[in-house]
């Protein structure tokens, strides 16, 4: 069966752009600028995504390239002979899961205040209040599992690259607003 790729570079761009930009600089980041001295913070901000993000993507871009394959796969592919680096590559195993149930929950999080928003209930949200109920939790958490499933089965350009380029249009306009 021959590896799915994405349909366009767009495609690739805005997929990296949402999984780059994420909750954080939308709601955080611009909360954490004004705690933190402005226009100084965005410079040192800026200065460390250049130093330390930027080579860090090129080696991720560069070894994922090369190899075509999963993390785990690509530096079993890729190491010298005797070398531990294939143990590097579980560990980026580890580290997706980990942000995925991390982001999942938060995700439902996003949803249940979305829905209890659109019911015209904001006056009463609390963020105590939704954290102490295991059922709010538990059900918000399944919806968001449940429609990233659906996405994701739907194959990389007719699921995810499609449903990116609508997302990630959104959260321009988002971010505008």
């Amino acid at each position: 069966m021959a590896r799915e790729r994405l349909s366009s570079r767009l495609g690739f761009i805005l997929l990296s752009a949402g999984c780059a930009i994420g909750c954080g600089n939308v709601w955080k980041f611009p909360w954490m600028v004004g705690q933190n001295g402005g226009g100084a913070f965005v410079l040192v901000y800026l200065a460390f995504l250049v130093v330390l993000g930027l080579p860090a993507l090129t080696m991720e871009f560069a070894l994922g390239r090369a190899s075509q394959v999963s993390p785990v796969r690509m530096y079993q592919e890729l190491e010298k002979p005797g070398s531990k680096w294939h143990i590097h590559g579980y560990v980026c195993l580890l580290g997706n899961i980990f942000l995925m149930a991390f982001y999942t929950v938060v995700t439902g999080w996003l949803i249940y205040y979305f829905v209890s928003f659109v019911a015209g209930k904001s006056g009463e949200l609390s963020f105590a209040k939704m954290i102490s109920s295991p059922r709010i939790n538990v059900m918000y958490l399944f919806i968001a599992v449940a429609v990233c499933f659906l996405i994701l089965t739907r194959n990389l350009q007719s699921g995810l690259e499609r449903i990116t380029k609508y997302m990630m249009v959104l959260l321009l306009v988002l971010m505008t607003v």
